[in-house]
Order: C-alpha cells, then structure tokens, then sequence
C-alpha cells in the first residue's frame, strides 16, 4: 500500500544548516498490516504519520500510496487522495466543538459526493454499530473522553478509508478506556483495515501484527511478529 524511498524532513537552522527530524526512511507498508511506530519522544513518530496523511508537504524523496506517486501530485490531488483513502484519530480527539456527534460523523461524508439520503443511512448504521445512537444529539463537551475518542474512531471510519492513521489515540484515556479502543482497532484491521498507529505503549504495540522503531529520525531494524 505505502512505498517510501529515501524520504527526509529537515529544517533550516540558518546558515546552510538544517535540521533532520526524519533521515533517510525507506520503508514498505503492506495492505491490511496494523503496525506501530514507536521509539522515544522526538524521534519523528508524528513527523512521519503527518507526511504518511499527506498533511505535511515539506519533505524531500518519494511517497507512493497504492502506486500513486504522491511526490508528484498537487496540493489539492494530495487532498483529494487524503480525503477518499485515509480516516485519522489523533491523542486530542479533534471533534468539532459546535456540531454534534451526528454531525461531527457526517463530515467525512460530504468530501465523498454522498446524497443527503444515502449520508444519513450510513450515519445511522454507524451510530448503531458503535452503539452511540443515544448520544447523536450530544456535543463533545458533553461526553466523556472515552466517548469522544470512540466518536472520533467513528468518524475515522465511516467512509470506509483504506487506511486509519491514530497519534497516541489512547493517551488521554483511562486504561479501560484505552483497552475498548485498541480492541476496536484489532477488530477493523481483522475486517481488512491497514491501521498505523504512533504510540509510547508496548501494551498498546501488542495489539498489531508489526513494529518499526525510529531513533533520531532514522529508522531501526523494523520487528515483525
């Protein structure tokens, strides 16, 4: 699914000298694989998913998404790609405040050029299959934080994306919280879903099928199952 050669981020420090947050990266990643990227903080975890969403444009080296030459494309290409492949959890949620859990679902759909009719149906199987129906009416602020990530892993999916990218996803969880969420992500990648995850837990690493280690920005020797 994901080709990376030689892949670098750098930042200029003045005086024709940068800074690398990522090095060199050469990476495959399969379809339907649920891997963790770990290693300590600084290393260039997020770095990496951020490029991996096509959020982040400043790199240098080749990206390849299903064959799609990433490297090539235009801002907007890139987003179109994004919108159509790739569903995110991130560590704060980032739920929209002023729209309710309803709407904050329907979001995703809209980028997809989904009927009004066929959004509300696809809404309403997944509000029943996350077993949220009786808290579509409710605001963020008005759940806990297990139920707001557990929206937010909603809305990750409801498009049926190709692939889930999740930053800490259960660190702000409580660790039966966390469990629930980790559980539902070993479950989405059983039903064909390639997930990557950034984390600091081992416990949490445990749950997918493989490791890649990054130090300084570079990449370990990945781990496998």
């Amino acid at each position: 699914m994901i080709k990376l050669r030689n892949l670098e981020r750098s930042y200029p420090l003045g005086h024709g000298k940068f800074f690398y947050v990522l090095r060199d990266i050469t990476l495959d990643l399969a379809e339907g694989e649920f891997v963790s990227v770990m290693g300590p903080s600084g290393a260039g975890k997020s770095t990496l998913l951020h490029i991996l969403g096509m959020h982040d444009h400043g790199w240098t080296g080749e990206y390849f998404f299903n064959e799609t030459a990433v490297h090539h494309l235009k801002a907007k290409e890139r987003a179109t790609l994004r919108n159509e492949n790739i569903g995110f959890v991130f560590q704060q949620y980032h739920l929209l405040d002023d729209l309710t859990v309803y709407e904050n679902l329907e979001i995703p759909l809209s980028y997809r050029k989904i009927g009004r009719s066929e959004r509300a149906a696809i809404v309403g199987d997944t509000l029943d299959r996350f077993q949220i129906v009786g808290k579509k009416d409710l605001y963020p602020r008005q759940l806990s934080g297990g139920q707001q990530q557990l929206v937010a892993v909603a809305r990750a999916i409801i498009a049926d994306p190709k692939l889930i990218l999740a930053d800490e996803p259960t660190g702000n969880l409580h660790s039966s919280q966390g469990e629930e969420i980790m559980q539902l992500f070993q479950k989405l990648n059983a039903e064909g879903t390639t997930i990557i995850q950034v984390t600091h837990s081992e416990k949490n690493a445990g749950y997918g099928n493989r490791i890649v280690q990054l130090r300084d920005g570079w990449v370990v020797e990945p781990d496998r199952k």
